[in-house]
Formats: structure tokens, sequence, C-alpha cells
């Protein structure tokens, strides 16, 4: 059984973190079986220098537009490094754009590339050029289709930062939702911050026991980050230029690991948030929900009887749910950092291909989404699908 309280949860090595897709791989349809991740003697021996790292395009009709934006809740102090001041929250907002005008959207600066890998992935064979380099498809600049749309709020994993979620971000813009991904302060492995430079979760990550009051204390102060999100950007006086785009009554969550974790926690404390997901996170503690509410992970981890956590909280969810799980998927298989990951050989040779487990969740989030914030039928959610058979329904 997993131990919801291990210090482990606060330094997710880049093993059950990383899922990056590069431009070969494997396709959104077929078997389990075909579609693990390759050996590294199939990859071939190309150099890192050589290898150029693509997310997978979106699915969606409409072009992606991308802003960043740059919050500072002054009524807190930061919970983990109080002497630095208020509270500091950096966010990417993914958009539907009527255009695909505009410059690419980087994914991360060369410096929190390189210290994504010196936290997460010291000697492996991948370079901070490559990652920041990994080609996105928004664009920055690119005008705003018009209407209002349902909100998504991101939250990554601990020691991951918002660009791990950019796979998921860009294919809900492309379907007409406005999305927030949010990087918590001294919570990623390193985010950049006008006017204060690189933070990194040194402070938080790398103390040999959690923070008083155990990992709930992390889980509690994302929610209030994100309440605080949700006031700047539906408030009278939104901080985002683009904020007419957003419907302040469909707004929904999901975060991977400690943000599946924060999107449960959200619901419970925010009635803004109609609906979440969590994807592959524990909880801490066991929650309880009275809104639609998915978990989806991996089948080693989260099959019922695996996390007391999801077993616990599943009988005290009394809104719509659904409890799915992944064959052959790791931690990092919920995240677009899986694709250097598996480049580097750094996954289990029986891993689902990157592009395959990015593929998975896209699908089952965007029916989620489309179901609850948009009141669409979306069978897939019903009943076990044919083309994905490495997705299996739990009901315990």
């Amino acid at each position: 059984m997993k131990t919801p309280l291990s210090p482990r949860l606060l330094a997710v090595p880049l093993t059950a973190c990383l899922t990056l897709t590069a431009t070969a791989g494997a396709t959104a349809t077929g078997s389990a079986a075909s579609a693990t991740r390759p050996s590294p003697a199939a990859m071939g021996t190309a150099s890192p220098a050589a290898l150029r790292l693509e997310l997978p395009r979106p699915t969606g009709p409409d072009p992606v537009g991308r802003d960043t934006l740059y919050l500072v809740d002054k009524s807190r102090k930061d919970p983990w490094v109080p002497a630095s001041g208020p509270r500091r929250l950096m966010l990417s907002m993914y958009y539907p754009a009527r255009s695909a005008a505009g410059g690419p959207a980087p994914y991360m600066t060369l410096g929190e590339a390189a210290s994504l890998l010196r936290r997460k992935a010291p000697g492996a064979d991948l370079s901070a050029e490559m990652i920041s380099g990994i080609r996105t498809h928004a664009r920055t600049g690119a005008p705003p289709e018009n209407g209002r749309h349902p909100l998504v709020v991101l939250s990554p994993g601990l020691g991951l930062p918002r660009a791990s979620l950019t796979f998921l971000a860009e294919d809900l813009a492309s379907r007409g939702y406005v999305v927030a991904a949010v990087d918590h302060a001294y919570e990623s492995s390193g985010t950049t911050f006008p006017g204060v430079g690189l933070l990194t979760c040194a402070p938080l990550c790398d103390q040999p026991k959690p923070p008083e009051g155990g990992p709930a204390t992390i889980t509690k102060n994302r929610t209030k980050d994100i309440s605080f999100v949700l006031d700047r950007l539906t408030g009278r006086h939104p901080a985002w230029k683009h904020a007419d785009l957003i419907n302040p009554r469909r707004i929904g969550m999901a975060g991977h690991s400690f943000g599946g974790d924060a999107s449960a926690a959200t619901i419970a404390v925010d009635k803004r948030v109609r609906a979440g997901v969590n994807l592959d996170g524990t909880f801490h503690p066991a929650v309880t929900l009275d809104r639609p509410f998915l978990l989806m992970g991996s089948q080693a981890d989260h099959i019922p009887g695996r996390d007391d956590t999801w077993d616990d909280s599943w009988p005290r969810m009394s809104g719509w749910k659904r409890w799915l799980t992944v064959a052959h998927a790791e931690h990092s298989s919920f995240t677009d950092l899986a694709i250097p990951m598996s480049k580097a050989g750094l996954s289990a040779p029986d891993t689902i291909a990157a592009e395959r487990g990015l593929a998975l969740t896209r699908a089952y989030v965007a029916a989620f989404f489309d179901r609850h914030l948009k009141g669409a039928k979306r069978p897939l959610l019903d009943a076990a699908a044919p083309a994905y058979p490495e997705v299996a329904f739990h009901a315990p």
C-alpha cells in the first residue's frame, strides 16, 4: 500500500515526472502492446544535440494563443520563505485564437531548463538547450477568438514547473477553453519571476521531512493560491487583458500529483470551481466532494487497494465521479515531460509510449470538462472504449 505522507512525495525524481514527446512516436490509437516505449536500441544512437523534441499537436479546431501573467498576493507572505515577501505566482494563459499570428511560444527559459535537469535528472543524456527548445504550438500575441469560454486552471506536481502540463493546456485551448497554468513560488524546479529571478523548490523540496502539518500544508497553500488566481482573473478589475474571454460560471481545475490533490482541495473550499481532475496524485488527506471529479492514474499505483487515499476518498465523493487507471503508465506519463525522459532511456522498457500516454490523458480530461463545463454528451466517460484498451474503469 502507498504511504500517503511519504517524504518521497516532496522530492519526486525525474523518472517519476518527465513526459515530453518527440516528432516520431506512438500513434494516438492502437493496442496497449503496440504503444509501449520502444527500446533504446530501436531509438537509435542520436546525440542529444541532434534530437529535436516537439509536443504533440493540439487536437481541437482552434489555433492557440498564449500570454504570461505575474501575480502578487500582497495579503499573504510566502509560506516557504517568509523573508522573501508576498506570495508570488506565474501564470501561462492559453486561449482559443482567431489565427496563428504571432511568434512561437517558448517552452521555458534556458535557466529554467538547466535547473530542471540539475534537480531532476543530474547526469542524464539531455541538455538545457534541448529542453528549453521543445517546440510548442501556441503563439504569443495571437488575436483571441470572440466569445466567452470555460476556464480550466492547471496545477503541476511538486518540483515540476507549469510547463510540464503544456501538452494539456494547448489541447484544451484548441478545444475552446481558456487555460491558466500556474507556477507556485518555491514549489517548482525553477521559475523565473520578473524582477526577482529564478526561484527553485530548494527551501521546500530539500528539507529532510515534510513541512509542519505534513504534505497537507502544501495542498492548503495551493488552494489559497488558486482562489487568489480566480479573484484576479474573474474579479471586477481583472489582471489579464483578455479576461473578458472567461465565463466565470464555468470553471474547472486539473492537476498532476500534488496539483491533482490541490484540485480536489480547491473544489472543497471554493464553490466557483465546478469540476476537477486528479492525475496520478495522492490525497493529503482523503477528501469529501459533492461536485464532478475524475480520478485518472497509473495502474501500478492506483487500482483499488493500492492507494489508501483514493480508496478512502471514493465513497466520500457524492457527485458524478469516475476512477480510471492506465496500464503501463508511469507517474510521468500524465505530463509532457515524458518525451525527453523516453528519449534519454529513463523509462522502464514496458512503459506506455510518451505520445500515447499524452493522447489518453488529453482525450479523457477533455471529455470530462466538455461534459461538466459545456454540457456536452461524451460517451467516452461511460464505459471502457475499444480505441483505448489501456484505460480501465473502476467502481469499488
